[in-house]
C-alpha cells in the first residue's frame, strides 16, 4: 500500500509542546545544589558557588529544618534567595548554652599544652564518644573558660541562596 498523496497525521498541539517532567523537592529528596548562607552582616558563613556543589539528603539534619522547609516544592534548576527572620533558621540564643569549663578538664580531654583564648573554637567529644560538638571561647578566667555552645547564627536573621542542580 502506498502512502503517496496522504498527509502526515495530525499531532495534538499539547503533545508538540510537552515538556519533560520536572523533579520537585520533596521530604527525603536527595539534592545536588549550590548554596550560600549569610548572616545579618551579609558575610558568607557557607558558600559553595565558587567550589564543588554540595550533595545532601533532606531530613537527615544536614540543613536546619527551617531551611529545608524553604526547599520543599522547588523545581530542579530553581535559583532562589530566602530571608529568614531572627531565630527562624537556628533558633533563639539560649543563655543555658553558655558554660564554664575548667582548664584542667580541657587538658584532660585534649592537648595538655594547648592554650585557648576568646574566639577559639574547641571540639568536645559527645558522651557516647561517637561524635563531637563545638564551643566558642567567650571569656577566659584564671582556671576556666566560658564557652558558647549556641549555633553561631542562633537568634540572627539569615539569608539563604540556593541553586538546585539535581533532585532525586
Amino acid at each position: 500500500m502506498s502512502l503517496q498523496g496522504r498527509s502526515a497525521p495530525e499531532i495534538p498541539d499539547a503533545l508538540m509542546h510537552a515538556q519533560t517532567p520536572v523533579n520537585l523537592v520533596q521530604p527525603g529528596s536527595f539534592l545536588t545544589l549550590h548554596y550560600r548562607l549569610a548572616g545579618p552582616d551579609g558575610a558568607d558563613v557557607v558558600n559553595t558557588f565558587d567550589d564543588k556543589p554540595a550533595t545532601l539528603s533532606l531530613g537527615t539534619g544536614q540543613l536546619a529544618p527551617a531551611i529545608e522547609d524553604k526547599l520543599l516544592g522547588l523545581a530542579e534548576g530553581a535559583h532562589e534567595t530566602f530571608e529568614l527572620a531572627a531565630g527562624a533558621a537556628f533558633g533563639p540564643r539560649n543563655p543555658d548554652m553558655l558554660q564554664r569549663v575548667k582548664l584542667s578538664l580541657l587538658h584532660e580531654l585534649g592537648d595538655p599544652d594547648a592554650t585557648y583564648g576568646p574566639g577559639d573554637v574547641v571540639q568536645f567529644p559527645t558522651p557516647d564518644g561517637q561524635g563531637s560538638y563545638a564551643g566558642v571561647v567567650r571569656e577566659k578566667g584564671s582556671d576556666w573558660l566560658l564557652f558558647d555552645f549556641n549555633h553561631p547564627l542562633a537568634g540572627q536573621p539569615v539569608r539563604f541562596e540556593v541553586k538546585l542542580l539535581g533532585v532525586l
